[in-house]
């Protein structure tokens, strides 16, 4: 059974300011969550008691949280279910077909889910101490970050955080994909999508939105300016979770330029770190209609002769420059002591991610361990991340349920992401210091053919826009200025 309204776009979210734009609510539509007929019925009653009438201007995402409010209201007191975590509409213009809708999303995470939290942290069974500081992350300080977790953190700021920001869902191949759509107020800015990482997440993008849609308010150029998507990877944060095989980078990349297109961009950027680096460079691949270029912070250039030595374990050759043996060093160092991670999901995301599911504190330490090691701090994240920036990654995962099925991402790749590519189109490159690898620009021209900027910075690691917005955005303002 298919709903509709026909109401009048005023804020032209949803189609041209004036025009007619159908609601429409089917049960795939929202398949995220329990349907159960209160949510289309509860912004019917409001555009009745607004209006009086069967056309109406209204600003539709504003209406959604009383509408929130009215459907989980009803459908905890008629059917005393849980109240669901996220919430989404169906909403489509005359011109697009049903199953290519964008419909917004609020997120609401039910109070229930918060309190199971604390029961778990309140009952952590702790390891020994460690023996030596090589063997991980400290007892002493995961005990002060669980002791902050379950005293001080405040998952609803987060959640604030992101309710703020212009959300959305469209569903890909079967799966919803979960962004945040933001138009800059100046004219002619070019549309960006930007893919997170693992253990990241959106959360490491959001302080890099206001220096990229406004950059005059940090000392940018109006014409810098950008309109971003930020998509949540399918099995991560509120992007539905892969029911079968087959969604790698590459899918991801399909489906990220399908999303552009829904979105009505003509022409446009992709940017990425991690594997966000990864989908980049497999849209770039691709080179679907529309997109102009790519910029990446973890590019892919490893030549295949000295890809062989680091698989082999062998030394450096000799005649490497300064910068290709560093980059060489980087390397073993990852192959012989950091990469163990990786190959556990690449081999057994299933059997990890028992653990992961199942203990919050086993979940902190798996992502803090990471944090310390890719960040450019000394292995002291907190000195560019704060604990807030942290629990809010953390907890994002654990609330959503996500650990195993983003895991499955590195099982569904299987490859080594560092070895070079071979890609024509249009690449900018910013290379920061505390990268797992700092790319030489001489391997860089082997991988990307057209490589229109490349910058070493002095500041920034692996979670180079978490951990420095505001040279992130400059860097990213400098780089795609040849293709505007």
């Amino acid at each position: 059974m298919t709903w509709a309204e026909n109401v009048t776009s005023n804020d032209g979210q949803f189609g041209e300011i004036g025009e007619s734009v159908e609601i429409v609510m089917t049960p795939s539509a929202c398949r995220s969550f329990e349907f159960n007929g209160l949510w289309l019925a509860s912004v019917l009653l409001l555009m009745r008691l607004k209006s009086g009438n069967k056309e109406t201007n209204m600003n539709l995402p504003r209406m959604i949280p009383a509408a929130a409010g009215i459907a989980l209201l009803f459908s905890n007191m008629l059917f005393g279910q849980n109240t669901p975590a996220i919430s989404a509409f169906a909403a489509k213009g005359s011109t697009i077909a049903a199953n290519d809708s964008i419909r917004p999303f609020h997120i609401q995470v039910p109070k229930e889910a918060l309190a199971e939290l604390h029961r778990r942290l309140a009952a952590t069974r702790w390891p020994d101490q460690e023996t030596d500081p090589s063997q991980g992350v400290p007892l002493a300080t995961m005990k002060e970050l669980v002791r902050y977790w379950d005293t001080t953190y405040d998952w609803r700021k987060a959640e604030a955080k992101l309710n703020a920001l212009p959300e959305f869902v469209t569903t890909i191949d079967g799966v919803d994909i979960q962004f945040v759509h933001i138009r800059s107020r100046n004219p002619n800015a070019m549309p960006l999508i930007m893919t997170h990482g693992w253990p990241g997440s959106i959360f490491e993008l959001v302080k890099v939105i206001e220096p990229l849609t406004d950059p005059t308010a940090y000392g940018g150029r109006a014409e810098d300016s950008f309109d971003l998507v930020l998509p949540s990877m399918p099995g991560y944060g509120f992007s539905g979770k892969p029911e079968g095989i087959g969604w790698g980078p590459d899918h991801i990349a399909r489906a990220w330029a399908e999303l552009m297109r829904r979105l009505g961009y003509q022409h446009y950027v992709a940017q990425g770190g991690d594997w966000g680096s990864v989908i980049a460079d497999d849209m770039a691949r691709k080179a679907p209609a529309g997109l102009l270029g790519i910029h990446v912070n973890m590019p892919a250039t490893v030549p295949q002769g000295i890809a062989k030595l680091l698989a082999a374990g062998e030394p450096a050759p000799a005649g490497l420059s300064a910068e290709e043996k560093t980059a060489f060093d980087g390397m073993d160092a990852l192959y012989r002591k950091g990469s163990g991670y990786a190959l556990m999901m690449v081999t057994r995301p299933q059997t990890l991610g028992y653990s992961l599911t199942d203990s919050p504190v086993g979940l902190a330490a798996w992502f803090y361990d990471k944090f310390a090691d890719w960040t450019y701090t000394g292995r002291k994240p907190d000195q560019e991340l704060s604990r807030d920036d942290m629990l809010d990654d953390i907890t994002l995962y654990w609330l959503t349920g996500t650990q195993t099925s983003s895991a499955r991402l590195y099982w569904e790749n299987n490859a080594n992401n560092f070895n070079a590519v071979d890609i024509a189109l249009p690449t900018a490159i910013t290379v920061f210091p505390g990268e797992i690898y700092n790319a030489p620009r001489s391997w860089a021209e082997q991988s990307y053919h057209k490589l229109i900027y490349f910058h070493k910075v002095d500041k920034g690691g692996h979670f180079a826009a978490w951990e420095q917005p505001e040279l992130f955005a400059d860097e990213i303002r400098a780089a795609f200025r040849p293709l505007r």
